[in-house]
């Protein structure tokens, strides 16, 4: 499953460890192994002191040998996919579509598993059949959009 989060400035170790504890182990627990890039946030001192505490293993790429972290390089190429088509031509609002993105990625069956990320986890894709909006309110103008 997949977790879109925007980031509007450059961030820090500090603020990843707060992303990822605001967004990922609140609803998923810690995992095993972080697969990283090696980009500075991940071998960073405090990340890698963070993650010996947690017993979290973090596996580093080699140089020039991104297809370790594969399902990350082909995550962001759907995710630009994504907001290509959904976004301004200013591109000021593609953070509003990160959560539509999220839904659309974690609902659409992957070729590997030959089921959602959603369906994976919970046994269940989610019911959008009993959703009926109005287009005369500001919901179904949001939808007419969507």
């Amino acid at each position: 499953m997949e977790i879109f989060i925007p980031a509007y400035r450059i961030i820090t170790a500090l603020d990843l460890a707060q992303i990822f504890i605001n967004h990922f182990f609140s609803k998923h627990c810690l995992p095993e192994i972080i697969v990283s890039d090696r980009g500075c946030l991940f071998v960073s001192s405090f990340s890698t002191q963070l993650c010996q505490q947690l017993k979290v293993s973090i596996d580093l790429s080699t140089d020039f040998h991104p297809e370790k972290d594969g399902q990350t390089e082909r995550v962001n190429q759907i995710l630009k996919q994504y907001l290509w088509m959904c976004v301004s031509y200013h591109q000021d609002d593609w953070h509003t579509w990160l959560p539509l993105a999220e839904f659309a990625y974690n609902n659409a069956e992957h070729s590997s598993t030959k089921q959602s990320p959603f369906f994976t986890i919970y046994g269940r894709n989610p019911s959008l059949d009993s959703i009926h909006i109005s287009h005369n309110s500001p919901a179904g103008n949001l939808s007419k959009k969507l």
